[in-house]
Formats: C-alpha cells, structure tokens, sequence
C-alpha cells in the first residue's frame, strides 16, 4: 500500500517531534515542510531528507502531493489554515488546543467532510498504560464511576535562561494560559480512560496569573492563566476535581484518580515509571490493592503516537485516537473554565 504523504506546518520543538515521528514511520512519506523561520526549515528538511521547504504554510496547503497536514504552530493562525486545508481535500492533525474556543472546533467539524482529522491532545494515551487502564475501566472494575481528580502543580523556578515565549501565556495567540498548554492534556487523557463516556455539564472554576515572584518566568505581555481551580458536575451524578498550575508557591505535586462505588485507581499521566494500582472495596477487609501496571515505558510513544496514528487513520478509513468531535469537548470544558473564572459562576459545558 502506498505510504501517506504529510507535510508539517511549523518547524519549532513540537513540529521536530512530529518530523522525527513522521520519518520513523513505515507508513508516512515526509514530503514537505514549511516555517516562517527559513533556518528552522532547512534544517529539519536536512535532518530528515524532506525535498520540499516552503516559507508560508499556506503554499504547502496548496502542494497537491500532499495527503494530509500536519499544523504544529501557535493556536491563533491554526483554525485558517485547517479550514483552507479541508478546502483543499488534506487530512489534518492539529497541535493542541484544537482552536482558539470551541464553535472553532464545531466549525471545523462541519468543514472537514468525509476527511481524517485530529488533535493532538491525545499524546498520553498512547502510552501502554492508558490503553491498560481504558481496558481495565471498561471491564467494569471500578463499578459505577464517581469522580475523577486531577492535580498537576509545578512550582515556581528561578529566571529563565532565555526569555520566554511570547505567545504561552497570551489569550489572543495560544486561547488560554496552562489550560491550553496542559489542561487539553489532563482531560483527553481522562476523558479517553472512560471511553468518553463521561457528559460534562456544568463548571464553577477560578484561574490565576502567574505570581509576581515568578514573574520573569513568563513574556511581559503575558495575561493568561498559569493556575486554575474547577469542579465539573457530569451527567450520572459524576463529578470532576481538576487542578491545574504552574509557576506556583507551592510543593510538586502530579496525580490523576479515578474513583468509583467497587474501587479506584492511582494514575500518573506524566510519570511512565510508577505503578498504576487499582484499590478494591472489599466488604470484609475494607480496601484491597494490587497493581495493574509496573513497567518504564520511557516517552517515544507520547511524542511518536500522534502522527503514527494520523498516518494509520488515513490508510484505515477511520478517527484519529482523539477526534475533533472530542476535542470539542475538551475545548468546551476549557471554555467554560474560562467563562466561569470570568463572571465567578457556574457555567454550562457546550454541547455539539
């Protein structure tokens, strides 16, 4: 079967993940690139043996070799570009967050047709352990779920040794703060453990700036969040727990649970080397544990999972590990953090 033939729009630290991603792969023919930045370009070009470089995305979009896309750029300019590619009949796979808010997505959803599409946020769950874990959830083990808990906090540092990047923390170029950065991944990951099974309703939230103290961690023109606080109430009477920060006055902290009526399980998205363990209500002896995963699974699959997986979606007719309809999701949950933060109420989730 012929090989897909991707092109990948930004050359910076994500899209060189995708790039050496893409060139790993038996399936995926890395045809072209394209960056503002010439130097950034050529070299991924030279790395890889990519034959064509081009300057604007807009004329790789344009490149009629070219099966699908690959958009690995600030969020602001991503929403244009899927949408001239889908004009253009290439599948897509955005970098997260989907856009910058979530009728971008349902836009998107509209536009796309009978083409692959996908984003990002997916990364975690290629690991082994998530496709454990989801096997394990849908086996029924943790009865009737409960409530899900996030809480990733990572402390404030000393100054950077080069400055910052201008569009992290800014709202009109990335959509949002930490919850763009890291929050998509946090609920993607969580999210997909479940089978998607879980119907967000409404949020109650608050976000911070980023402390003064850590001030110089962040571009000066920064107005986004580095830390938010939600509770998410879900159908079937679930809740959702979810802390998210950076640059915080506060201890490491980095863990993901799922609690249900039988039993819960520890989980840790961003550490593949601790073991997952399931706890067991058990009538006679209160809780049992055991673990249902023990093993180092190092961090190719979080970087090589997305593109491998666009490249297979394609030849195979089907979604991509996260699809846009459940990035919309994920947007319509960081949407209403946002609204919610804003007018200090609860808000309702967004619904396709």
């Amino acid at each position: 079967m012929n090989r897909v033939k991707i092109g990948i729009i930004g050359c910076g630290v994500i899209g060189r993940h995708h790039a050496a991603a893409a060139a790993a792969c038996p399936h995926i023919d890395l045809v072209a690139v394209a960056d503002l930045i010439n130097d950034r370009a050529q070299a991924m070009a030279g790395q890889h043996g990519i034959p064509k470089i081009y300057g604007e995305g807009a004329d790789l979009i344009d490149d009629r070799q070219v099966d699908g896309v690959v958009l690995a750029f600030p969020a602001v300019g991503r929403f244009d570009m899927a949408l001239r590619a889908f004009r253009n009949g290439l599948h897509v796979l955005t970098e997260k967050p989907a856009a910058m808010h979530a009728d971008q997505v349902r836009q998107l959803i509209t536009a796309r047709g009978d083409l692959i599409a996908g984003c990002c946020s997916a990364r975690y769950r290629f690991l082994e352990s998530s496709e454990a874990i989801t096997r394990f959830v849908a086996e029924g083990h943790l009865g009737a779920l409960r409530s899900i808990h996030c809480r990733a906090i990572r402390p404030g540092g000393p100054p950077p040794e080069n400055p910052p990047p201008i569009w992290r923390l800014r709202t009109d170029l990335n959509g949002g703060g930490i919850m763009s950065n890291w929050g998509c991944y946090d609920l993607d990951y969580l999210l997909g453990l479940t089978g998607w099974t879980v119907q967000p309703e409404t949020v109650l939230a608050r976000t911070w700036t980023v402390p003064p103290a850590f001030a110089a961690s962040a571009d000066p023109s920064s107005d986004a969040e580095t830390h938010v606080c939600a509770t998410i109430q879900c159908g079937h009477g679930i809740a959702i727990h979810y802390e998210r920060g950076e640059m915080v006055a506060a201890a490491q902290s980095l863990s993901w649970d799922l609690v249900g009526t039988d039993g819960s399980l520890d989980l840790h998205m961003t550490d593949r080397s601790r073991a997952v363990t399931f706890r067991r209500a058990c009538a006679r002896t209160g809780l049992e544990s055991r673990v249902i995963w023990d093993r180092d699974e190092g961090s190719v699959a979080v970087h090589h999972g997305p593109v491998q997986d666009f490249a297979l979606a394609i030849r195979e007719g089907r979604s991509p590990k996260t699809s846009l309809g459940q990035a919309f999701v994920v947007q319509a949950i960081t949407d209403a953090i946002y609204a919610s933060a804003a007018s200090g109420s609860a808000v309702s989730v967004a619904r396709l």
